[in-house]
C-alpha cells in the first residue's frame, strides 16, 4: 500500500480553524504524550527535533531548521519534515507537509487557547507581527471572533500594509502602545529577544496571547505582564523549563511555577472570560501538538479520498 502524501495546498483546502480546535481538545483527552525534544543552536541558527507518543493515537517525529537569516537570500527560514506513524505497529502511515502541520498548529494553538480564555465579543483583534504565522492568525481569529476588526502591527509598518492588502477588512495599526491599549485580544507573533508588550499597557478584561519566543533567550512580554495576568500555556511541559518567556522571570523569582494555572491537559481550568482580569496564554508548542494535527489532517484526507 502506498503511503500518503499530503501536500499544503490538498491539505489546507481539507481544514476548518473551528474545527481543528476541538480536535486539539479532544487529543488531550487521551493519555498524556510522551516526548523528546532536542534543541541544537548555532547563532542565530536553530534545529529543533521533536517526536511525540500518543497512546491510541500514534507517533509523529518533526524536525525543522529555522535560519533566520535566509528571507535575504529569498529561501524560506523555516524549513523541516513531519512523519506521521501508526500507533499498533509503528509502520509509517503519512508523510505531511511540514509548513502545512506548522501552520494550522501554531494558530490554532493560540485560537483554542483564546476561545476559552478571551471575550467570545471581542470587537479588536492585535496581531503584532506580519510574517507568515501573522497571516495564519489572521485567517484563525477571524474564524474564531467574527464581530472583531484585526489589527496588524511590526516593527517595519510597510510589511504590515503588505499583510493587510492580502487580507481585506484588516487594518495596519501604526503605533504599538496605542493598539494594545485599545484591543480585546493581543496575539504576539515576534523574533524579539526583548519584550515587545509591557505590562503597564494592560487593562482588566484583555487576553495576551504570545507565539514568538521559542529559545530560553527570547521573551514577548515583560515581567509586569506576567504578574498582572492570569497564566495559561498549552504544555508545562515545553515551556516552563525551554522558552526565555517563562524561564527567565522563573529564574529571577519575578513568577513561580504554580503561577501557570493550567495547560492543555487540564482545558476544564481554563477561566471563561471575566471583564475584572487580564489572561495571559503562552503557545509553546511541542510534537504532541504536531501528532495531533497531523492526524487530524490524516484523517481529513481520508474522509476525502473515500468521497
Amino acid at each position: 500500500m502506498s503511503i500518503p502524501i499530503i501536500g499544503f495546498e490538498e491539505g489546507n483546502a481539507l481544514l476548518d480553524w473551528i474545527d481543528f480546535t476541538q480536535a486539539l481538545a479532544r487529543g488531550h483527552d487521551l493519555p498524556k504524550a510522551e516526548i523528546g525534544d532536542t534543541f541544537l543552536y548555532r547563532s542565530p541558527d536553530t534545529l529543533l527535533s521533536r517526536s511525540a507518543w500518543i497512546g491510541g493515537l500514534g507517533l509523529a517525529v518533526k524536525t525543522a531548521t529555522i535560519f533566520p537569516g535566509n528571507p535575504k537570500a529569498g529561501k524560506p527560514m523555516v524549513n523541516g519534515s513531519v512523519s506521521l506513524y501508526a500507533d499498533s505497529d509503528g509502520q509509517l502511515e503519512a508523510l505531511v507537509d511540514f509548513h502545512l502541520v506548522t501552520k494550522w498548529k501554531t494558530a490554532g494553538d493560540s485560537l483554542l487557547g483564546a476561545l476559552r480564555l478571551a471575550n467570545p465579543d471581542a470587537t479588536e483583534v492585535l496581531i503584532v507581527g506580519a510574517g507568515t504565522v501573522g497571516g495564519s492568525l489572521i485567517d484563525a481569529f477571524s474564524a474564531g471572533f467574527p464581530k472583531a476588526q484585526i489589527r496588524v502591527w511590526n516593527r517595519t509598518l510597510p510589511k504590515a500594509a503588505d499583510l493587510v492588502a492580502s487580507r481585506p477588512g484588516t487594518r495596519v495599526a501604526p503605533d504599538l502602545e496605542t493598539a494594545v491599549r485599545a484591543a480585546d485580544i493581543i496575539v504576539t507573533a515576534t523574533m524579539s529577544s526583548t519584550p515587545v508588550i509591557k505590562g503597564d499597557w494592560l487593562h482588566p478584561g484583555q487576553h495576551l496571547n504570545l507565539i514568538g519566543a521559542y529559545r530560553p533567550d527570547m521573551r514577548e512580554a515583560d515581567d509586569t505582564a506576567l504578574t498582572r495576568s492570569q497564566i495559561y500555556t498549552d504544555s508545562c511541559n515545553t515551556t516552563l523549563d525551554h522558552i526565555g518567556e517563562f524561564m527567565i522571570p522563573l529564574a529571577a523569582g519575578v513568577i513561580q511555577r504554580r503561577d501557570v494555572l493550567a495547560d492543555f491537559y487540564e482545558l476544564d481550568r481554563f477561566s471563561k472570560f471575566d471583564p475584572s482580569q487580564i489572561t495571559l496564554f503562552k503557545n509553546g508548542g511541542g510534537a504532541h501538538l504536531d501528532l495531533i494535527t497531523s492526524h487530524h489532517i490524516l484523517q481529513k484526507w481520508q474522509a476525502s479520498a473515500r468521497g
